[in-house]
């Protein structure tokens, strides 16, 4: 292990508790359009992301432009399918089934993508994962399941395992993860800009509209993923990816606190699945075991 190995650990949990908190600061917000809160998310933590790859200086390949558009479209669609997920069925059940289901869609897409082996243990955490969503979707006391719902926020795992296959096969490549995540973010903010446009921008128009926007922008995006950058080129993907069950962790967490979100038991069963799913990708490997699955399913 190198010797900042527990710098790396601090950076890549407190990235995840960033992530983890997107959800309860939106629902607090003024009531924007979902839609219109993800895009403006975007654009303000791409701006971000770009002056700080532009303040460090990084070096390194540029990130290739086809890689970065295609990463671009999987940001704006885990964008605007997970703020829509989280309006319609809750912020606890809308990011653990987002986050569930990334890694079952990053091993396909490793496999398509970069030509990596699917192994047993990615499919036994698939297995685990889809049937916490089958639970999640079939009930949630207190909490608002909704199935429409449940299904946007599969959707966002699959924007977010597509943007991080693809950031994982540029930094591969030479490019800096800085440069990387500037490239992607910044791509997905211009595909963006017209949704709040549409959606409209009116919850922006008071002083806590503003504040969610810079939120947003600042922490659970530019500050998040500049950790997580900087944490995973010290740390092997497994610990990485154990490190960022916090994401989800925090969600419920805050869900139950703050907003009072009390998931019944056959959803609270649902959600441990989902987990453990997590936890059989980020236990420890045999030597010479394939890292596919775990690298792919690194946070993005």
């Amino acid at each position: 292990m190198q010797p900042d190995a527990a710098s790396a650990r601090a950076q890549v949990l407190l990235a995840a508790v960033c992530f983890g908190t997107s959800g309860t600061a939106q629902a607090l917000g003024p009531g924007g359009a979902p839609t219109s809160v993800g895009a403006v998310r975007i654009v303000v933590g791409a701006l971000l992301l770009w002056l700080i790859a532009r303040a460090l200086g990084s070096s390194g390949r540029m990130a290739p432009a086809g890689l970065a558009w295609l990463a671009g479209v999987g940001v704006a669609a885990y964008q605007l399918a997970f703020f829509a997920a989280v309006d319609q069925t809750g912020v606890a059940v809308g990011t653990v089934v987002a986050i569930g289901s990334g890694p079952a869609a990053a091993g396909l897409l490793s496999r398509i993508v970069n030509g990596e082996p699917l192994t047993s243990r990615w499919a036994a955490a698939t297995g685990l994962a889809c049937a916490g969503i089958v639970l999640l979707g079939a009930g949630g006391g207190s909490a608002s399941v909704d199935p429409a719902g449940v299904a946007l926020a599969v959707v966002a795992g699959l924007g977010y395992a597509s943007y991080t296959v693809l950031a994982k096969r540029m930094i591969d490549g030479g490019a800096a993860p800085e440069r990387v995540m500037s490239a992607a973010f910044g791509r997905g903010a211009i595909l963006l800009l017209p949704v709040p446009l549409v959606a409209g921008l009116g919850w922006l128009g008071s002083p806590e509209g503003v504040a969610l926007a810079l939120y947003l922008g600042a922490v659970p995006t530019a500050l998040a993923y500049f950790l997580f950058a900087r944490g995973l080129r010290s740390l092997s993907a497994g610990e990485t990816a154990t490190l960022t069950l916090a994401e989800p962790l925090t969600a419920v967490l805050l869900g139950a606190l703050v907003l009072g979100e009390r998931p019944g038991a056959v959803a609270i069963a649902g959600a441990a699945l989902v987990l453990a799913g997590l936890l059989v990708l980020a236990a420890p490997r045999g030597r010479g075991a394939p890292r596919a699955v775990v690298v792919a399913e690194a946070q993005g």
